[in-house]
């Protein structure tokens, strides 16, 4: 009976045996698969490094050209107004010139206000307007009283009387509000 006893343990620990070969080759496959799990996430996670690393890059880069396409608007965005502005100063330099030799003084008053309509033409196509302020009602978004007179009239009560400096607006926008003498 002893033997038997000692033939049944071994027999099990027979059974044991292949049971522990088949779970450790279970256990290789399963570290195999990890193994190439954790290559895999490896790998993506280095692309997604290399992903972050460009974007950040071509972030900077855009960052860097608006900052110069600033800069030039901002040193460079009066030329154009400049330029157009030029052939009105052409035109002073000649006028200034022919005034110490004119004899007829109407004949300079005609080329000054032809030089004038010439420089507010240039004007308005840049967006440039002057204020009406002929018998306006006064408006304090676009009106600066600088003084108040009694109105000769009642119809001239509130309102504009005189304009002591021409306000311009540009594209809608008051630049310049203009100065004027209002009836109370």
């Amino acid at each position: 009976m002893k033997d038997e006893l000692k033939d049944k343990p071994q027999e099990k620990v027979e059974e044991t045996a292949p049971e522990t070969e088949q779970t450790q080759q279970e256990k290789e496959e399963k570290e195999l698969t990890v193994e190439e799990q954790l290559e895999a996430a490896n790998a993506e996670i280095a692309s997604l490094k290399d992903q972050l690393l460009r974007k950040i890059a071509e972030f900077d880069n855009y960052r860097k050209r608006t900052i110069k396409e600033k800069t030039d608007l901002i040193l460079n965005g009066g030329e154009k107004t400049i330029v157009t502005i030029l052939p009105v100063i052409d035109d002073m330099e000649r006028a200034l010139k022919n005034m110490k030799e004119a004899e007829n003084i109407n004949a300079v008053l005609e080329g000054v206000e032809l030089i004038y309509k010439k420089f507010m033409d240039i004007l308005g196509r840049q967006g440039v307007s002057v204020i009406e302020t002929k018998e306006a009602d006064f408006d304090v978004d676009v009106h600066e009283a600088v003084a108040q007179l009694p109105a000769p009239t009642p119809e001239l009560k509130g309102k504009v009387m005189d304009c002591t400096l021409t306000g311009y607006k540009l594209n809608d926008k008051v630049i310049r509000h203009a100065q004027v003498v209002v009836g109370v």
